[in-house]
């Protein structure tokens, strides 16, 4: 049974209890024990441990654990202390930053009433909300929250405060004799109370038919908690390449085993070097060095109002390619605010009111209402309706306070669902009464029989009855939600009859005044900016229309017809929709599936607790920091602290720079990696001796990369990053010339490196006029003096090479002549400190006896200095090519189109 689409009685019937007596106790413990506490289901807490160890559950990871057996293995215990050091660093960096644990269902638990007011065995009692039990008759009362999910059976001017569920901030009148005709959204419910609502207004009577996980905010709780984290697209990328080294490791080491079968030499000996050649194949350094660049992204987030939950959903904002907006308090102000009058004859701007010229209409509409403004506290109580009222008077300087001392009231007749009026009586000192009368237009206007027309009152026509009518039709086309005033002079009984009509006022929740902008500018990124809402389609369409969101009608859908349609008939028809109105929790994550379903990464921004799981549904979460709900917070993966639209704008230019950012740093890590893969490979398969020991490769991998690694991961966005549309799900971290580019100096960087390390026993052949050959090289390097000097060579090349491949990876489109290298303070540092470092550990004694090096001249010096810039040379060559290559693509696109 529908309870919504039955009468009372059909309900108090279907549970079996009589609404004068109640649930005898004994019944009521009866149901408690069948159907469970009124309660919502335990949720297992992640610990601490637990946390720890899932930032440890990742293919690099794994990889590095790996390595640190086989340095152990190996004797490389400095290597295995470094590598495990790393190993931890990137886990309590997570965990730290991640700390704060899944809270939606215990915020949930909040939220729910603790004690209800009920009628069991004939009487009132109040007794603790999780003992209520199916049937039980609830009593409601301004002020009380509502324990459970009601039919209601009586309503004497009830209104809820239903944002919690809906995401409406105005109360909804409540009737209990409604009968829903058909399938009808929660918003529309007006003959139900649902759990953790509150009652603004009123009293009435209801009987539970839900308790706990099934009641919708139970329903809710169950959606969260059934939705499973996702990894984000970063999060995958560097899991496959994890995976892709991990094999490269294995087949480094199967092709070096080959070669020593080949080349005849000592099996355990070369098995030794392939393993440890496979150690060097992996960046120890990267994992530590993107979590370190997504944590300095976090703190830089916050400049922007902007507090990350979860580490990786900074990048995943750069790959967004649709937010799905909640409308009220995100686009718009989440404040009823009058924008339109009718006064005079003529629609104006509220603007255009002054207290000389509109003194009636102002006293009239301030007057007339129960709501109050403590200035001094900065405290607005009451329904956000007539707060809309009070703040068009204080636009023009007029406060209620000051008013009820001049017009005190004296007498009233309260708004009831069935009048739609409210009317209130005031004296002035010197004795005249004036009565105030608002409401729904058509039922003022039944009982005035005169209007103002300027300062002249004479009779009213069934003309000005018309006129007015076609005022409000235009003003609700504007979806204003408009209320009439009326007044009546002498009469202190408050009677509603022989009113004056005096105007209309129209009042929204206007759009945020930066809205238009973020959203057009989303535009230009190739964003597309969804509205999703609990208000009414023409609501929800005139406010999408304005900031830009939708330009016609057929772009919007509402809650009942998206019951109507399957997840994929959604799939299918979703591209063409904007605006999705007067939804469920439910209807948001099918909206969230279906944008997903197109290959879109899906924002989700919401405030309420309906939206927490569309908030987990979606690729990355973001709730409001200030009128957000703990619920939506705990599920979302980020917090706006400011609650506007536009910082979304600047999270994602954010987003979109750290994953560039990340991605730079990646490729550069990995041609350094495959430069020191070349190195080594090359010389050996080639029958040399190695041209680098193990201490040098985990230098560079951990000291000389790391630093400018991190530079590169901090440095600043492009001007024009937000004109480019978001990479596509699918784009991977080697796509658009990552791969080339990763190869390319990969393979300049080993031919660099093994030049270097055969200079020496080369220029000893030459001096004592000897042929060349790999055989007189390899009895060259016989000597320990002589192999010293060309390791040193080999590995200065390679540590200063890298700081300047490092520079020309800062931005592969562009120039470097073209780039202010001082934008990035920190790659300096990192170029100066590295080039330091690196000369200490051929010039500092102690150093060199642990490094194995050799001194090196000045001159010596400048010659592999100049030689080691060579990246930045064939960097201009590849960025001229990348783009010929790239505006030739985009052209045979563009002709596949045409």
């Amino acid at each position: 049974m529908n309870p919504e689409k039955v009468s009372a009685e059909a309900v108090l019937a279907e549970q079996n209890v009589d609404r004068t007596v109640g649930l005898s106790s004994a019944e009521a413990a009866k149901r408690l024990a069948e159907n469970g506490r009124n309660e919502f289901d335990e949720q297992k807490k992640k610990t601490l441990i637990a946390s720890f160890f899932s930032q440890m559950n990742d293919p690099m990871i794994y990889i590095l654990l790996a390595a640190t057996i086989v340095s152990v293995i190996l004797g490389e215990y400095t290597d295995a202390v470094i590598i495990i050091a790393i190993v931890l660093l990137n886990a309590v960096i997570g965990v730290v930053q991640e700390s704060k644990a899944e809270k939606s269902l215990e915020a949930l638990k909040k939220l729910s009433s603790p004690f209800a007011l009920v009628r069991r065995d004939g009487g009132p009692v109040e007794l603790p909300a999780a003992e209520l039990a199916c049937g039980d008759i609830v009593l409601l009362e301004a002020g009380r929250i509502v324990p459970a999910d009601l039919r209601l059976i009586e309503t004497v001017n009830l209104k809820i405060e239903e944002s919690a569920l809906t995401g409406e901030s105005v109360p909804v009148d409540k009737d209990a004799a409604f009968v829903a005709d058909g399938d009808i959204t929660i918003g529309d419910r007006i003959n139900m109370a649902y759990l953790s609502t509150g009652v603004s207004y009123g009293r009435g009577e209801g009987v539970v038919i839900a308790t706990g996980m099934e009641t919708e905010m139970g329903r809710i709780a169950r959606m969260i908690s059934e939705e499973k984290d996702e990894l984000t697209p970063l999060q995958k990328k560097l899991a496959g390449l994890g995976k892709v080294l991990g094999i490269l490791a294995l087949g480094i080491c199967a092709a070096l085993f080959l070669v020593a079968i080949l080349q005849g030499r000592d099996m355990f000996e070369m098995l030794l070097t392939a393993i440890s050649l496979a150690v060097a194949a992996i960046p120890e350094g990267l994992p530590a060095v993107v979590t370190i660049v997504l944590a300095l992204g976090v703190q830089r987030m916050v400049k922007v109002h902007t507090i990350v939950r979860k580490l990786p959903a900074v990048e995943t904002l750069g790959s967004v390619s649709v937010v799905c907006s909640d409308k009220t308090g995100t686009l718009t102000q989440n404040k009823m605010s009058v924008t339109k009058v009718w006064t005079g004859g003529e629609i104006r701007a509220v603007s255009d009111l002054s207290y000389e010229n509109d003194k009636l209409f102002v006293d009239g509409f301030v007057l007339c209402t129960d709501a109050e403004i403590d200035t001094a506290r900065e405290v607005a109580i009451g329904d956000p309706t007539e707060l809309a009222l009070l703040y068009m008077g204080g636009s023009i300087g007029v406060s209620k306070e000051t008013l009820d001392g001049v017009l005190p009231r004296v007498a009233e007749q309260s708004f009831d669902s069935e009048r739609k009026m409210m009317t209130t009586v005031h004296r002035r000192d010197d004795g005249e009464i004036i009565a105030f009368t608002k409401g729904a237009t058509d039922n003022v206007i039944e009982h005035c029989v005169s209007i103002y027309d300027g300062d002249t009152e004479r009779p009213i026509t069934d003309a000005d009855k018309e006129r007015i009518l076609q005022t409000v039709s235009a003003m609700a086309e504007d979806a204003l939600r408009v209320l009439a005033l009326a007044c009546k002079r002498g009469d202190e009984s408050a009677a509603e009859e022989g009113l004056t009509f005096v105007g209309l006022v129209g009042m929204i929740d206007p759009p945020r005044p930066e809205a238009a902008g973020a959203v057009a500018e989303f535009k230009e990124a190739s964003v597309t900016t969804i509205m999703i809402t609990g208000d009414h389609k023409d609501t929800a369409f005139a406010i999408a229309k304005e900031i830009g969101i939708a330009e016609h009608k057929e772009q919007v859908i509402s809650g009942v017809e998206l019951d109507k349609l399957t997840q994929e008939e959604l799939n299918a028809v979703v591209p063409s929709l904007r605006v999705f109105a007067r939804v469920s929790p439910q209807h948001k994550v099918m909206i969230v599936k279906a944008f997903k379903s197109h290959g879109h990464i899906v924002s989700m921004t919401g405030d309420g607790v309906n939206d927490a799981p569309s908030l987990k549904a979606a690729d990355i979460g973001v709730a409001m920091g200030i009128t957000g709900t703990d619920v939506s917070k705990g599920a979302a993966d980020m917090i706006l602290t400011d609650d506007n639209f536009a910082t979304i704008k600047l999270a994602i230019r954010e987003g979109r720079n750290i994953y560039g950012n990340i991605r730079e740093t990646v490729l550069f890590l990995l041609s350094s990696n495959l430069g020191e893969i070349i190195t080594m490979f090359g010389a050996i398969a080639a029958g040399l001796l190695a041209p680098l020991r193990a201490i040098h490769i985990l230098w560079i991998n951990l000291i000389t990369d790391s630093l400018p690694a991190l530079a590169l991961g901090v440095d600043e966005a492009e001007d024009d990053i937000m004109k480019r549309p978001p990479r596509g799900a699918k784009e991977g971290l080697f796509s658009d010339g990552g791969a080339a580019a990763t190869g390319i100096f990969g393979v300049l960087i080993g031919f660099m490196t093994l030049a270097a390390f055969l200079y020496e026993p080369v220029q000893i052949l030459i001096s004592r006029g000897q042929h060349i050959s790999i055989s007189s090289i390899d009895a060259i390097l016989g000597s320990e003096a002589v192999l010293v000097r060309a390791q040193t060579f080999a590995f200065t090349t390679l540590g200063v090479s890298q700081l300047f491949n490092a520079i020309g990876f800062k931005k592969l489109d562009r120039s470097l002549f073209k780039t202010n290298h001082l934008r990035n303070k920190m790659m300096i540092a990192a170029f100066v400190f590295g080039f330091a470092l690196q000369i200490a550990v051929t010039e500092v004694p102690f150093l060199t006896e642990v490094f194995s090096t050799a001194s090196l001249s000045l001159n010596e010096w400048l010659v592999l200095t100049i030689w080691a810039t060579l990246p930045l040379w064939v960097h201009e060559i590849f960025r001229i090519a990348h783009a010929r290559i790239r505006a030739r693509r985009s052209i045979q696109r563009k002709e596949v189109i045409g």
